[in-house]
Order: structure tokens, then C-alpha cells, then sequence
């Protein structure tokens, strides 16, 4: 169902896909948009070890929302920062693609405990998430993408 990587030697296990799963903190989730056109939205996100899912939080209207409710199926791409071998100008980046379907849950309990997990991934202020929560969970839906294909790879930009 889903294409292989065509060059097989660039392509990363699932353990360094995960790793840049649970690290990195932005990724572009792709939802098919509007007149059929890719609709494509940097995100940050929660892979969650435990059910295997990746959660986002989001407001509760606008083009995405839209879109995920008419189709579920998105794709979502994250990569590091790279690297640079000694006496080289091209950049070496991990690159990390989920396909797979969206659910969209507005349970407020549930937003809050994943919006405070995926917080922590940018500031240990607990303070600061329990406010920003209070202010706005109310009108917050929680993203959960259950993937069914993961592939990474790793290529030079030259």
C-alpha cells in the first residue's frame, strides 16, 4: 500500500525514526485542503511511546479542522537539525514521514493531560503550561494521529 524507499541504503530504522519522533519538536502535518490542493502546516507534537500515536492540540475552527473532517488521512514529515562532515558544505539531514488517520477529541481531561506533556518538550515551567492551560483548553481539540507507515531516511542536500 505504501511505496518503499527507492534508494534502501539512506533509509533509517524505525529506532532512529522514533528517536526523531520523541525529539525534535516540529514537524509539517499535511491534511487534503480545500479545491483538492496538499494543505501542509508546521505543528509541534507529542509521540507518545506508550499507544504509539503522535498527538498535536489545535484551535477548534479553521482550514485544517475543515479538512480533517471531510478526510482523515494525513501525512506528517519532521527532520532534524543535521550535521556537517569536516570540509563539506552540504547538510546531512534525518528526515521522518507518518502516514496515517486523524482522530479529533475534544474530551477536556484528556486535552489537558496531552497539552501538559507536550508542553514540557518546550519549557519545564510548570507554572507557565498550567496558566496557558487554564486560558485555553476550553477551546482546544487534541489532534491523534495513529499511523499505519513510517519511513526515514537520511540525505545530503548537494
Amino acid at each position: 500500500m505504501f511505496r518503499e524507499l527507492t534508494r534502501k541504503n539512506k533509509k533509517l530504522s524505525m529506532e532512529e525514526c522514533l528517536h526523531i519522533l520523541k525529539t525534535e519538536k516540529r514537524g509539517v502535518l499535511s491534511v487534503h485542503g480545500d479545491n483538492d490542493y496538499p494543505y501542509g502546516m508546521p505543528m509541534n507534537h507529542w509521540y507518545n511511546e506508550e499507544d504509539d500515536k503522535i498527538y498535536f492540540h489545535c484551535g477548534n475552527i479553521g482550514h485544517r479542522l475543515d479538512a480533517l473532517k471531510m478526510d482523515n488521512k494525513v501525512s506528517f514529515c519532521i527532520y532534524d537539525e543535521g550535521y556537517r562532515n569536516p570540509g563539506e558544505w552540504a547538510l546531512n539531514i534525518k528526515s521522518v514521514i507518518v502516514f496515517g488517520k486523524i482522530e479529533i477529541v475534544d474530551d477536556l481531561d484528556r486535552i489537558i493531560d496531552i497539552t501538559t506533556k507536550l508542553s514540557h518538550k518546550f519549557t519545564q515551567d510548570d507554572e507557565y503550561i498550567k496558566t496557558e492551560i487554564e486560558q485555553h483548553a476550553h477551546r482546544t481539540l487534541l489532534l491523534v494521529l495513529t499511523p499505519e507507515y513510517i519511513c526515514g531516511k537520511i540525505v545530503q542536500e548537494s
